[in-house]
């Protein structure tokens, strides 16, 4: 691949070069994802100033993943000297041995000192912190490792909760999907939002996130706790109808118990009441209109059963801690 710089005034139509950085045992999906939000976003670019993007590894030879699938690289060497633009490295089981191979790391920290953004998707953020690059740094991982993520390197600054945070051209994200929620933050970033939202479209990706969200899914929390799928029924129900008045002899009518029984059995497996449970599933619809919507908070309280700006207000502070025009102002997609 012909050298260039990203940045250099004379090179401003080239495409931009990003260099994934793999090892055995990566996770497939935390390189495809990201990989192919660059190569639609180079597709769909109508002046060609999108990317290019390179699959390096130590070897230069076909790298084992956590699927049937290999994945061919070329040799890392041939990028040392090259001025990149976005430099990823991919997460996975085996980030737990590159972190301790001292000539990995070299190799990552000789590709960093030519990159203009440096990058991490899930576990891939153990081998920056092992490179000392996030040192002092806020970080994010995927939540299993985000603990020793913290306790390994006590330098890093770790986040749970955001799918991806940026701190100055450090950007990390959390588990394998939130790498392509980075990569569109990314192009938004480099081309603009229009050409961030159309390579979502092009991929069926509902909408750009903002790296301040939670890379926890509340109905996933909800399936987990009740694996069994005895109130999935209601919960669907409820999604549904959160606009009606839901009380708890609705909802225990819903599932054929008493209200008594209902209300006690609920509780024990869901880990709070029914009543908090349809405060917080309100509270999460309320979140994606602030995000995706221009309706008036006024509108969304009512479409959301909250009947009052008011009582929505008191739902937003309790549960996260913002009021829903501070939401808005922050998280807005559109």
């Amino acid at each position: 691949m012909t050298s260039f710089s990203a940045n250099s005034p004379e090179r401003t139509n080239a495409p931009r070069l990003v260099v994934f950085l793999v090892y055995p045992d990566i996770v497939l999906l935390d390189l495809v994802g990201p990989l192919q939000v660059f190569s639609h976003a180079l597709e769909l670019a109508t002046d060609k100033n999108g990317y290019a993007c390179a699959v390096v590894s130590s070897t230069g030879e076909m790298v084992r993943t956590n699927t049937v699938v290999p994945i061919p690289s070329e040799p890392v060497a041939r990028y040392r000297d090259q001025p990149i633009n976005t430099l990823v490295v991919v997460g996975g089981d085996g980030a737990n041995h590159a972190m301790l191979d001292a000539d990995f790391l070299q190799e990552v920290k000789l590709l960093a000192a030519n990159a203009d953004r440096i990058c991490s998707v899930c576990s891939g953020a153990l081998i920056l912190a092992a490179a000392g690059l996030l040192e002092g740094r806020r970080a994010v991982t995927h939540w299993e490792d985000c603990k020793m993520l913290a306790e390994t390197f006590p330098g890093v600054r770790v986040e749970v909760d955001p799918i991806y945070i940026k701190d100055g051209h450090i950007w990390t994200s959390a588990g394998i999907t939130a790498g392509m929620d980075l990569a569109l933050a990314i192009v938004s970033e480099d081309l603009g939002r229009q050409a961030a939202l159309k390579v979502a479209r092009s991929m069926v990706t509902h909408m750009v996130r903002s790296g301040g969200q939670s890379q926890f899914s509340p109905v996933l929390d909800r399936q987990l706790l009740d694996t069994a799928g005895r109130f999935e029924e209601l919960h669907h129900w409820l999604a549904d109808n959160l606009q009606c008045d839901l009380r708890v002899d609705a909802m225990a009518e819903r599932v054929n118990m008493s209200a008594r029984n209902f209300s006690r059995l609920y509780s024990k497996q869901m880990g709070l009441t029914p009543a908090k449970a349809v405060e917080a599933m309100r509270t999460e619809k309320a979140r994606d209109l602030l995000e995706t919507t221009d309706i008036s908070i006024k509108r969304i309280a009512t479409q959301c059963g909250f009947n009052d700006e008011e009582r929505m207000r008191r739902a937003f502070l309790r549960l996260l801690g913002v009021a829903p025009s501070d939401y808005r102002q922050g998280f807005k997609t559109q």
